[in-house]
């Protein structure tokens, strides 16, 4: 068997990440590689450092991506701030607040959990209750956009709430950054990750985080070694330290950075308030041509994802087999429902560069004729004309 050279099939990504990528960010990619450790490199990352932290609102000096996706990102929050015995209140309102509860259990920890019903925002009130209960919490985790749900959760008060009660906090923002209003210093967030596939529209494998004060403090009155070699940020740092002097850690993913590096340099460009308007204003039109043609969101209105839309299935309706037509006939992703939601719903994603008026037309479209002609009780020629009323007046 000869293998030949791979060229993937030209998608529209509008499921729950990655999105499309924007062809700047592909072209920052095939630049030429140096090295890790090369100066003119090390100017980059300090760049890089700069503009997460515009994007995160953050003043924070230990602002880095991680050389992983997402999941390390969320490993690396863990790691470094949990020891074995402590106590841990972990809110879960879908599949990643579960693993969130995972890394705590393998820190050693005790996760005392807080559930909301899937497609329902995190209860501040539920959050305080088992703060007042557990008195030796040191933590409060919970995801600020749950990707598996399109819930958003009010960070800012789940924030307060835990400095209330002497607890840091740390928050999941893999779907929120450059998506949804995030402003890690104001609302007194101490430790944060995120992933650069979603609202950022770079490539999948880095994962931006960011420790506060409050956070650094904790991690150097470890009283055991963190138990990951590589995401320990004693030694990350000596690598991202950015005083001139880098110390060799590991072996970048070079040119993923500089991709990372146009990203962001274009979210700069764009504003992170227009950025964030973008989005509402989009999820807004898409949210009027589903409900035209009859379809509905599982999320109440007030906490819904506008760049993750959580969308119900008309009565016996196959969801696999209009996912599977949309891809073979349109070449347009769309994501199905996970956990206790698979087969319930569709995700459909606005996020980054996939967040356009052309792919909410182009979606609504491909969704209606699919939909229509596999006979479901849908309206038909409704969608297009009130999404373009919301996006053009």
């Amino acid at each position: 068997m000869v293998i030949t050279s791979f060229n993937p099939p030209i998608r529209t990504l509008m499921g729950p990440g990655p999105s499309d990528v924007h062809p700047r960010v592909l072209s920052a990619l095939a630049r030429p590689t140096i090295g890790h450790l090369d100066p003119s490199f090390g100017l980059m990352m300090d760049e890089v450092k700069t503009l997460l932290q515009y994007a995160l609102q953050t003043d924070s000096q230990l602002t880095f991506p991680v050389s992983a996706p997402g999941s390390a990102g969320m490993e690396t929050c863990f790691a470094n701030l949990l020891e074995a015995g402590d106590t841990v209140i972990v809110c879960q309102n879908g599949v990643f607040g579960g693993r969130m509860k995972e890394n705590v259990e393998r820190c050693g920890a005790i996760a005392i959990m807080v559930e909301d019903d899937w497609g329902q925002a995190v209860s501040p009130q539920k959050v305080e209750d088992a703060l007042k209960a557990h008195p030796e919490a040191s933590v409060l985790a919970f995801v600020h956009a749950e990707t598996s749900t399109g819930a958003l959760s009010d960070a800012k008060t789940l924030c307060a709430l835990a400095h209330q009660y002497d607890c840091l906090s740390i928050v999941d923002a893999v779907t929120s950054l450059g998506g949804s209003e995030l402003r890690v210093d104001d609302w007194g967030i101490d430790a944060i990750y995120s992933g650069t596939q979603k609202c950022l529209s770079c490539v999948p494998g880095l994962s931006p985080v960011s420790f506060s004060e409050r956070a650094q403090e904790r991690i150097k009155q470890r009283t055991q070694r963190v138990q990951s070699w590589f995401l320990d940020l004693n030694l990350v740092m000596a690598y991202w330290g950015g005083d001139g002097a880098r110390s060799y850690h590991h072996t970048a993913p070079v040119n993923s950075l500089y991709a990372l590096h146009e990203s962001l340099v274009m979210l700069q460009q764009e504003g992170l308030e227009q950025a964030w308007a973008r989005h509402s204003s989009l999820h807004l039109a898409l949210k009027a041509g589903l409900e035209a043609m009859g379809l509905g969101f599982i999320v109440p209105e007030g906490s819904r994802l506008p760049q993750l839309n959580t969308v119900t299935i008309p009565e016996g309706i196959d969801e696999a087999v209009v996912r599977k037509r949309l891809l073979h006939d349109y070449n347009l992703e769309i994501g199905a429902g996970l956990g206790s939601l698979a087969g319930k719903v569709w995700r459909i994603g606005l996020m980054g560069h996939s967040a356009n008026a052309s792919n909410v037309m182009f979606c609504l479209a491909a969704l209606e004729s699919v939909l229509s002609d596999m006979g479901a009780n849908i309206h038909t020629g409704a969608a297009l004309p009130a999404a373009q009323k919301i996006t053009f007046g």
